[in-house]
C-alpha cells in the first residue's frame, strides 16, 4: 500500500534520513521503534507532505506522491494524528472533528461520520461542547484520532500515540488501534513504547540516526534479545 524507496531528507545541510526503504502492506499494523532522534517522526512527516526529500520517492497505492502538499496527501487518503495530539484547544470537540473533514465534498456524510466517532469515543459525545484545550491528556489524544478518522483515511500515522498518557489510557488507544485495524485500515505506528508497539503489530523496523538497521516481523523482534535491551530496557 505504501512503499518508501532510498529516501533522504535533510533540515538545511544535515541529513537526517540517509536512505529509508520500508512497505506497508494493506491492512497490516507496521512499527517504527527506536530512540529519540532516529528520525521516526521525519519519516512520517514527509509521507504527510510537511517535509519535502532531497531524494527518494514515496508511493500510495501505486502512485507516485513525493512532493505533495499535505492537503492533497489526506485527499489521497493519509491522515497523520501527530506527535503531542496538536487539538485545536480554542475550539470545541465537535468544531476539531469537523476540521478533519474540511478536506471532503460529502458534507452530509461528514456529520454520520462524526457521530460514529461519537459511538466509539463516547466521552467525545459526552465533551461535544467543551474546548478542546479543557479535556485531559487521554481526551485529546482521542479527538485527535476522531478528527483523523473523519479525514476518512485508508492509512492512518500514529506518532507516538501513548505519550503521555496513564497506562490505563494507553490499554485504551492499543485496542482503537487493533480496532480500527480490523475495521480494514492500515496503520503505520511510530512509538517509543517498543513493547507496546511490537505487541499490536504485524512487522516492525528498527531505526537508528536516519537508518534502518533491522526488520522483522513483530513477533521475532520482541523476542530479539538486542531490540529487547537497547529499547525495552529488559
Amino acid at each position: 500500500m505504501l512503499t518508501l524507496k532510498d529516501l533522504k531528507v535533510a533540515y538545511g545541510p544535515i541529513e537526517v534520513l540517509h536512505g529509508i526503504s520500508l512497505e506497508v502492506p494493506r491492512g497490516g499494523i507496521v512499527s517504527l521503534i527506536g530512540a529519540n532522534g532516529a528520525g521516526k517522526t521525519t519519516i512520517l512527516n514527509t509521507i504527510s507532505g510537511l517535509l519535502i526529500p532531497a531524494s527518494g520517492t514515496v508511493s500510495f497505492e501505486d502512485r507516485d506522491i513525493t512532493g505533495y502538499k499535505p492537503d492533497q496527501v489526506i485527499r489521497m487518503g493519509i491522515a497523520q494524528v501527530p506527535e503531542g495530539r496538536k487539538v485545536f484547544t480554542n475550539l470545541t470537540v465537535y468544531e476539531c472533528l469537523l476540521m478533519g473533514g474540511l478536506v471532503r465534498r460529502d458534507k452530509k456524510q461528514v456529520q454520520k461520520d462524526i457521530e460514529t466517532v461519537y459511538e466509539m469515543f463516547p466521552r467525545l459525545k459526552e465533551r461535544r461542547r467543551q474546548l478542546a484545550g479543557t479535556l485531559s491528556g487521554g481526551e485529546q489524544e482521542m479527538l485527535a484520532f476522531g478528527r483523523a478518522l473523519v479525514a476518512k483515511p485508508r492509512l492512518l500515522l500514529l506518532d507516538e500515540p501513548s505519550m503521555g498518557l496513564a497506562p490505563k489510557m494507553i490499554t485504551e488507544v492499543a485496542q482503537f488501534i487493533l480496532m480500527v485495524r480490523d475495521q480494514g485500515m492500515t496503520v503505520l505506528l511510530v512509538e517509543q513504547n517498543s513493547e507496546l508497539a511490537l505487541t499490536i503489530s504485524d512487522y516492525g523496523y528498527v531505526l537508528e540516526t536516519g537508518s534502518i538497521i533491522m526488520s522483522d516481523k513483530a513477533c521475532n523482534l520482541i523476542n530479539n534479545q538486542e531490540v529487547r535491551k537497547a529499547y525495552m530496557g529488559l
